[in-house]
């Protein structure tokens, strides 16, 4: 295994899923499956002994469901990065999902392409959701709500950051607009992220967009 290579776990209720999945992503270079787990506490635990870099997470399962243990790994291992991989795109899982502090979100019948460019998103730190959801959380964003006030307001680079970020830009991207090293880039979206109280890129881009930071017409990431 090369220091490239990406660590997933698969997590389902359904074995057919989980093998399907693993034989679909062991024909991936660059992708090595070290673990499958059929419930949100089994999850939990393989993340701790396994130390995954992306978990694909159903979101309905028996015992502990799949949102519970998103949020779980999130708030314990935020180095890990979370893929919701679910039959269901209702607001009453998209939501809380994102809340919970997945990257992404994908839904079961997407092409196997989608699953694997997701993957190498989200690994990266990037957003990756399908179009009709981030649809979904641009119309929730109709209705704002303000976010959660900083008392350690956020500087004007990294309001340049965040608005960039919420554009849907990766680190290097960012880092090209803004003339500084990747290394600069990824300080400053982790202090962001620390002063809002936040988990990920995700709820950085809907919190641009709730404070007017960003327009509801730039670019929002959406693979």
């Amino acid at each position: 295994m090369t220091q490239s290579t990406i660590r997933v776990l698969i997590v389902d209720d359904h074995t057919i899923v989980r093998k399907g999945v693993r034989a679909l992503l062991n024909e991936v270079e660059g992708i090595e499956v070290v673990g499958e787990a059929s419930d949100g506490q089994e999850a939990v635990n393989q993340v701790e002994s396994l130390e995954p870099d992306v978990v694909l997470m159903d979101l309905v399962m028996p015992g502990m469901d799949g949102i519970t243990a998103t949020s779980q790994i999130t708030s314990h291992k935020p180095d890990v990065h979370v893929l919701a991989l679910t039959s269901f795109a209702t607001d009453d899982k998209v939501f809380p999902a994102i809340k919970a502090g997945a990257l992404g979100y994908l839904l079961k019948d997407s092409d196997p392409e989608d699953l694997v460019r997701s993957i190498r998103q989200v690994n990266r730190g990037e957003p990756s959701l399908q179009p009709n959801i981030a649809r979904k959380v641009l119309q929730e964003l109709s209705h704002p709500t303000k976010g959660i006030p900083t008392p350690d307001p956020l500087t004007g680079r990294e309001l340049e950051v965040l608005r960039l970020v919420a554009k849907g830009m990766s680190n290097q991207e960012i880092a090209n607009q803004l003339f500084v090293e990747e290394v600069t880039v990824r300080t400053h979206v982790s202090h962001i992220l620390s002063k809002l109280h936040i988990a990920n890129r995700v709820q950085a881009t809907l919190y641009a967009l709730r404070e007017g930071l960003a327009a509801l017409d730039d670019d929002f990431p959406d693979t």
